[in-house]
């Protein structure tokens, strides 16, 4: 069943990622310990879901590494009460099978599900750098000018299946164009995936909908138009756009995200030094233009979560 409409704004923080590379920001976090601290930050500065990925803490590059997961999760719980959120994306060359080993073993409330095969296109962020930490950087950014982020209907299917009927996991429906809302209205339709839904709505990305206030309007439009009052709704933007899209959409009645997954900076120019420091921004916008911010519990109660003492970590 639907859970009860609600005013307050939930902020999401994306704490690391699979997208920007350890020479882009030292502020990155790479660890497992400093996954789990500044995942922690951002919680106390008011996050309510941390969506995770992990890292090969010898060089940084994306892992899909169950024990890895394993090492910052238990921190992240039993120190705050936020909402963990798992990604079945990944990162780049991936298999769909890659991206379900750390969910499929920790069982978490939430995972990302993205709604539909793309482009992902990173490249023209390689140009801008010339002194790689790592040799794998580089050309993990300029393949992607040949990569299919693969997220076919049997995925999907499948992923919903395995972590949403079997374990109770629920989704943060990642929609990158408007097709996607239909794929997930498809989904709707067949009753495989049923109310309510957190549809991220993503804008920004090389290969989807770009961080153009009238895709927003659409998107917005056409997510009401399929879903009627069945969805929470929240809307992240890439690099510049962050701060201002997550701005327009919590005065649209939207939820946010924001976090170093998105962007690097924290204004124009200047890097931000952690999760917590884009959090703080956010949630200070929010309260000036008199907003009240989601806590924990109330998100899982909006989004009928299944709780955190059921997850496996």
């Amino acid at each position: 069943m639907p859970g009860p409409k609600s005013n307050k704004v939930i902020i999401s923080c994306a704490i690391t990622g699979g997208v920007h590379t350890p020479t882009m920001s030292p502020y990155l976090p790479v660890t497992p310990d400093e996954i789990a601290r500044q995942a922690i930050d951002a919680a106390k500065a008011g996050a309510t879901i941390l969506h995770l990925h992990a890292r090969d803490p010898r060089d940084g590059r994306p892992t899909p590494d169950a024990d890895v997961f394993m090492q910052f999760l238990p921190q992240i719980k039993a120190a705050t009460d936020a909402v963990i959120n798992l990604t079945t994306g990944g990162g780049m060359n991936m298999t769909v099978e890659d991206r379900l080993v750390a969910p499929l073993r920790a069982r978490p409330e939430m995972c990302s599900l993205n709604m539909g095969t793309m482009n992902f296109a990173l490249h023209p962020m390689a140009d801008k750098f010339t002194n790689w930490k790592h040799a794998w950087e580089e050309p993990y950014l300029r393949g992607t000018d040949d990569f299919v982020f693969r997220n076919t209907f049997r995925d999907i299917e499948r992923i919903v299946k395995l972590l949403g009927e079997q374990h109770g996991t629920r989704f943060e429906h990642e929609c990158y164009d408007v097709g996607h809302l239909y794929n997930l209205a498809h989904f709707v339709d067949k009753g495989l995936i049923r109310p309510p839904f957190f549809v991220q709505m993503i804008f920004g990305i090389l290969g989807g909908v770009g961080a153009e206030l009238s895709n927003l309007t659409f998107m917005k439009q056409t997510a009401d138009r399929l879903f009627g009052s069945d969805y929470q709704w929240s809307v992240l933007a890439a690099g510049k756009a962050q701060m201002p899209f997550a701005t327009q959409a919590a005065l649209m009645g939207g939820s946010v995200r924001v976090g170093l997954e998105d962007s690097l900076y924290i204004s124009r120019g200047k890097l931000a030094v952690s999760n917590a420091e884009q959090v703080t921004k956010i949630r200070g916008i929010l309260e000036v233009l008199g907003l009240e911010i989601a806590t924990p519990s109330e998100a899982r109660e909006m989004l009928a979560l299944k709780g955190a003492d059921q997850v496996g970590f």
